[in-house]
Parts: C-alpha cells; structure tokens; sequence
C-alpha cells in the first residue's frame, strides 16, 4: 500500500487545541467482514488485531473516571470483536450513551445472531454505514451482494423499532461519496434517501450523516496509484472553511486504538500520529488510555496534517456528518 503521510505533513492547515472530552471513540479492531475501497482504517475478514479484555477494562475505568457523554465503538466491525457485548453492557450501566458503527451486513453474518436484538436491548444508537440507495453504487464501494444485506439489515433494526417515531431507538445512516469528490447537501441528499428507501424498501431511519473520504490508507493510496492524490488534496485545501473549525470532532473527542494508545481523531490514528501533551518530550512513547484516568486535557495542542482540510472543506465532515 502507497504510504500518504509523507505528504500530509507539510501542511498549512490552523493549530487547533482541545475544549475536553465528552466522546470517547475507541476502535475495537481491524476485523471486518467487508473490504471497502473507501475504508480509512484498512479493514478486511483477514486482519486479525483486535483490543483485549484488559484494555476493554482500561476502557471502562475511564469511563468511570471522566465525563464521558458518548462511548462512540468502531472498528473494523466493532461487532466482531469477542468482548464487544460485555463492554456494550457495562457502559449503558454507568449511563454512558453508546454508539455502534454498524456496516449491516453484519446483522445478516452467520454466528451474530441476534446482534439486532442486543443491541435494541441496550438502546444502543446504531450509525450504519450505506453509501447509497442504489443498488450498483453500493455494491461497486462495497462488494457484491452488500446492498441486499445491507436492506435485509435495515429491515430487521425497524421491526424492533429503530428509526420509528416515538421508539427511542435511534438509527442514523451514515454517506461516503463513492470517489474523490466532496459529499452533496447532507439535507438534502437526506431527503432524498428517505424518499428512495420508503418507497422501495419500507425503511425508516433517524438522520443522515454525510462524510468525506479521507486521503489516508486504501483510499488514500488508490489516488496516489491512479495519479489524482494531489487534484484530491487541492479540493480539500480550497474547500477549507474556517467557520468549521469551532465544531471539528477532535476538540471535543478522544480517540484509542485497539492496543489502548490514544490519538486526537481516528484519522491520526490510522497515521500514527499519537497525541502529544505540553512538555512531553518530542520522542516520547504513544500515550496509553491509561495514563490518562484523572487528567484533564483541554487546551492542550491537536495534532493536524494535510488530511484536516477533509473535516473542514465545503459543508465539514465528522464523525457526526456535516458541520455545516
């Protein structure tokens, strides 16, 4: 795979500090059942790194320590990872809102029955992952056959209430434009996929969150391997709007990897750029989740490269959709 971080890293993107840390995002694993052309993480049915019990319990003592609003779990396919339901349920215990980035096609995999049902159980926000409402489009991002699983899967999470008004059970989809091009109006292309997937489909669903694809890891390395890295970068550079800067996901979110280290974003973190503190030597070890029970963090720097005009370019893009 093409490395794209040498360059990111001659950037002119605004310093940014954080605010402190309401969303604790942490990525179970690489693990997925899915290998998508515009997957920043690199996921796929062969990886095999996935986070432990004991960080899961470093996971929870966090949790217990800090003012975490949002346990926000990714992966991969978070689901896949064997302690994914025990943290699920410890985390609602202490009133810790949780987020599951579900791909869907999950639901329909062989040995995660009943997945849909926990995860009703535990009122679990479900943000899944449907880059369109078009058959093709979806299969051609995503592979064969996804599109129907991915329907199939949508289907069983309304039975049980997700997206319907007045259930409580929220169900968000989640938009990424299928090449090197910023997303539409989150509005409006909402509507639209309301529309589209009511009337073919019989399916409901909450909001739609818009992202842009980043220029890191598989995506990334395509458009280095097909020559339109740099016109990629010069949209995002030209797009950047200094108003989404207030609102970006890092000043208010903290990320962890499957090991347990920590980073400002996902995004970093599939960089390897760790999260640095004031006076901390610059060739210091990554930070580990661990060292960080008790601490607070605002005001301290956000690591930024090239790869942040994709949150702030156009309309803005997080892991909560537009900004804009």
């Amino acid at each position: 795979m093409l490395e794209t971080l040498p360059l990111l890293q001659q950037t002119q993107f605004p310093p940014l500090s954080r605010e402190g840390v309401t969303t604790l995002q942490v990525n179970l694993g690489y693990l997925c059942n899915q290998q998508c052309l515009h997957c920043h993480v690199n996921a796929g049915p062969k990886r095999t790194e996935l986070m432990d019990e004991a960080n899961i319990e470093v996971v929870l003592d966090y949790l217990r320590s800090a003012r975490i609003r949002t346990l926000d779990l990714t992966g991969g396919a978070p689901e896949m990872n064997p302690h994914f339901r025990y943290l699920v349920r410890e985390a609602c215990k202490l009133g810790v809102h949780v987020m599951d980035r579900c791909n869907l096609t999950i639901l329909e995999a062989p040995g995660y029955e009943g997945l849909a049902e926990f995860l009703a159980a535990q009122r679990v926000e479900v943000v899944a992952s449907m880059p369109c409402y078009q058959k093709e489009n979806v299969d051609g991002q995503r592979g064969k056959g996804v599109y129907e699983a991915s329907i199939h899967g949508l289907q069983r999470l309304n039975r049980l209430g997700y997206g319907r008004a007045g259930s409580g059970l929220v169900l968000n989809l989640v938009y990424n434009p299928g090449g090197p091009f910023l997303p539409p109006g989150q509005d409006a292309l909402e509507a639209d996929y309301k529309q589209q997937l009511r009337a073919a489909h019989g399916i409901e669903f909450n909001q739609l969150l818009t992202l842009a694809n980043m220029p890191i890891q598989r995506f990334g390395s395509t458009l280095i391997s097909r020559g339109q890295f740099d016109e990629y970068m010069a949209l995002l550079t030209a797009s950047h709007s200094d108003a989404n800067l207030a609102t970006v996901m890092c000043r208010s979110l903290l990320s962890v990897d499957w090991r347990g280290h920590v980073y400002d974003c996902d995004f970093n973190q599939m960089l390897k750029l760790p999260l640095t503190r004031r006076g901390a030597p610059p060739a210091r070890d990554k930070i580990h989740l661990s060292e960080l029970i008790g601490v607070d963090l605002a005001g301290e720097p956000i690591v930024v490269s090239g790869h942040c005009y994709g949150c702030t370019a156009g309309q803005g893009s997080s892991c909560g959709g537009a900004l804009s």
